[in-house]
């Protein structure tokens, strides 16, 4: 009986010792695009998401589209949602307010009334447009490295295109799998100028799945959200969620650009293949959004594999652009849009979306990185 359980005990602890082993951990690396092979270490993803180009003016961890396509040619055509993306001309419509007048002689506004001040201002402030705009964009780019302990050839990506595999990053994230047939004609304002004119979404690829996917902001966001509606008192309504169209698909060694996926990673070895995540409708917040791991072989060890992981996120300008009416009502100072994606705000909670971008990218690519190898153990 002794004996039952000193075996029991030691292998508890040595599936402990495995564990740990396999968990990842985020050495951040500045501004550095790229990183020798020689830098990484087992078990540490070398992370970098910020713009070494950035103006003094502008947030480090976010680009102007224009001038990261300009800047950064090669991360554009592999990060973009398609390599001829360009920010699209939508039509904006001019939405009817909906507060009605007081009843003459009724007081409007009462000194200390932070709602009343704050519709008073947005409403001096407004200069709505309408009409065909250029969507501006702003890009949050997101870089990481790591290795595998086992060779290219002995990595099947396939097995990764699945259901349970986005789960397993972000269970906070609920998905489901739909037909290509189910995918929005991205014709409203959101989804305009995300077609891709190579092929239609969800299609085109042999290994490939379709999601729909829902997540429900954390913490203090949706009360801070809920109050934000309420001072606006319009049609138009921030939601407590995010809704997001994509398709997860592999690519083999013999689907890619072996050059430019060597130029993108900075890395000169064979290519063996890479997994892409495209999201091409998002309900609010961003445009798009590209999840992309390359696989290449190690140059100085053929039992080990390198890989480059890249997150781009590309988040409308108007959402940034609203600062007067969350800074005017103290209960909101601390809601401003560009804050809460930076993860700088009080409102920032959690591990997933609503952590802000930069703490969102780490823990995904952190965790794609401890499932991969997880995998290769458990074979």
């Amino acid at each position: 009986m002794r004996m039952r359980c000193a075996m029991a005990l030691v292998g508890l602890m040595a599936g402990l010792s495995a564990a740990r082993a396999q968990e990842f951990r985020i050495e951040d690396a500045g501004s550095a695009p790229n990183w020798t092979v020689a830098q990484l270490k087992p078990g540490v993803v070398v992370f970098s998401d910020r713009n070494a180009d950035a103006a003094a003016d502008e947030t480090p961890n976010l680009t102007r589209f224009d001038a990261w396509a300009r800047g950064r040619p090669v991360q554009k055509r592999f990060l973009a949602l398609f390599p001829g993306y360009k920010e699209p001309t939508i039509t904006k419509v001019a939405k009817a307010d909906t507060k009605t007048d007081p009843p003459a002689g009724q007081q409007t506004n009462h000194t200390g009334d932070a709602k009343a001040d704050a519709t008073t201002d947005a409403k001096s402030d407004a200069k709505p447009e309408t009409g065909p705009v250029l969507q501006k964009l702003y890009m949050y780019v997101a870089q990481a490295r790591f290795v595998l302990a086992r060779p290219p050839a002995a990595i099947d990506l396939s097995r990764d295109v699945t259901l349970s595999f986005l789960e397993r990053i972000d269970p906070a994230i609920k998905h489901t799998t739909i037909a290509a047939a189910d995918v929005a004609t991205l014709k409203e304002p959101q989804g305009t100028g995300n077609l891709n004119p190579d092929r239609a979404w969800c299609t085109g690829r042999p290994t490939l799945i379709c999601i729909q996917s829902i997540y429900k902001l954390e913490g203090k966001i949706p009360l801070g959200i809920m109050l934000v509606n309420k001072l606006r008192e319009s049609a138009k309504q921030v939601a407590d969620h995010i809704d997001f169209d994509s398709e997860l698909s592999q690519l083999t060694a013999a689907d890619v650009d072996q050059a430019g996926l060597k130029a993108l990673t900075g890395l000169d070895t064979p290519v063996a293949g890479a997994l892409e995540q495209n999201i091409f409708y998002v309900n609010q917040i961003m445009k798009f959004g590209k999840f992309f791991a390359v696989f290449q072989a190690h140059p100085g060890d053929p039992n080990k594999t390198v890989v480059t992981a890249f997150m781009a996120l590309a988040i409308d300008a108007g959402v940034l652009d609203k600062k007067r009416e969350f800074e005017k009502v103290p209960v909101l100072h601390n809601l401003v849009p560009a804050q809460v994606l930076m993860g700088q705000s009080s409102f920032n909670s959690g591990q997933s979306i609503s952590a802000g971008l930069p703490s969102y990218a780490r823990n995904e690519i952190r965790t794609i990185a401890g499932i991969l190898e997880r995998d290769k153990a458990a074979k």
